[in-house]
């Protein structure tokens, strides 16, 4: 079969591999949609890994089933987690699943980026979901970075009529908004230093969007009664991005930390100000199984249109073409991948 194999963000080559061969309790997966993500350009992150084929957002159609599999069968159109968690550690069962030993270590093979992969039996045990008729192959790209949205705005204990800061518009920050706005939040802004992805955000759901260059926390106190963001999400991880999260953020609100900075990056925070204003932190990345089901659920009633998020769609011998995309982070939102 033919994936597209990473090196690195310039270098990404079109290769022949066998194709997997599956075992009992196992799936083989024919892959009609793979998004690229931006921790897949995360070149710092990547690289040391390389080469590899890269994808975790996918979905597809189910073309071999191992003897043991009961509830799924060929010609099952599918979505699958690469990770997936234990659910009987003692993270899990106090719901952080994304800090599980057994989430940490699972994946399927040998990545999205391939015309099939295969689904070991504990992905298909608790990471395999069937894409109900009303949704696309495309739109089943969106269910894994949608949960991982889900799951940080539930931490954050989000709540209807509150304002919300997103910092960075790239999908991560839009797929946020479009959650944020169906889950009835009040004013939402957004930030980013690339005016296509500002005007994209507007599009999508924020009511105002500013070029973080600007002095951010002057206009949403103009535009939110006075009062800063109550959640600031930051889904870039520029060090002024982290700063403007702490300077924008009201009394008793919280800060998401939801994309990472490079390991060793150390940063001063206001421990005064922070105790004084009772301000929260909070992380979060992955999404445990139940918020993959909301994701499919939210998308499946139209409540998050992610079809309005794709920019490009390109065959899998474009690959490359698609990674310069995503990692240039110019004019582009969604790349989806059509092995």
């Amino acid at each position: 079969m033919r994936v597209a194999m990473y090196y690195n963000n310039n270098d990404v080559r079109i290769e022949e591999m066998p194709t997997p061969q599956i075992g009992p309790g196992e799936l083989l997966v024919k892959i009609f949609a793979s998004g690229i993500c931006g921790s897949d350009v995360m070149e710092w992150y990547r690289i040391k890994k390389a080469p590899l084929v890269l994808g975790h957002e996918i979905a597809g159609e189910i073309v071999a089933i191992g003897d043991a599999v009961k509830q799924f069968k060929v010609g099952d159109r599918v979505t699958v987690a690469h990770h997936v968690p234990c659910n009987t550690c003692h993270y899990c069962l106090n719901g952080h699943h994304s800090v599980c030993d057994t989430l940490r270590t699972t994946n399927f093979y040998p990545g999205g980026f391939a015309e099939f992969l295969r689904v070991p039996q504990i992905n298909v045990d608790r990471g395999t979901f069937i894409l109900p008729q009303e949704m696309s192959y495309d739109e089943g790209t969106f269910v894994e970075p949608l949960a991982c949205s889900i799951r940080g705005q539930r931490l954050s204990n989000f709540k209807p009529g509150q304002s919300l800061l997103v910092i960075g518009s790239g999908i991560s920050g839009l797929l946020h908004i479009q959650l944020a706005r169906a889950l009835g939040a009040g004013k939402i802004f957004a930030t980013d230093i690339n005016e296509y992805r500002l005007k994209f955000a507007k599009k999508i759901g924020a009511d105002i969007a500013i070029n973080a260059k600007e002095d951010v926390p002057s206009i949403i106190r103009k535009d939110n009664n006075g009062r800063l963001a109550d959640l600031a999400i930051v889904c870039t991880g520029a060090i002024s991005a982290t700063e403007q999260a702490f300077h924008s953020i009201e009394r008793g609100g919280t800060i998401l930390f939801f994309a990472p900075t490079e390991p060793g990056v150390k940063i001063p925070i206001d421990l005064w100000n922070l105790w004084r204003n009772c301000n929260s932190i909070v992380m979060s990345y992955a999404g445990p199984p139940a918020d993959m089901a909301v994701a499919i659920e939210l998308i499946r009633t139209g409540r998050i249109a992610v079809n309005d998020l794709i920019t490009h769609k390109l065959p899998l011998n474009d690959a490359a073409k698609g990674f310069k995309l995503v990692a240039d982070a110019k004019e582009s939102v969604k790349v989806i991948i059509a092995p």
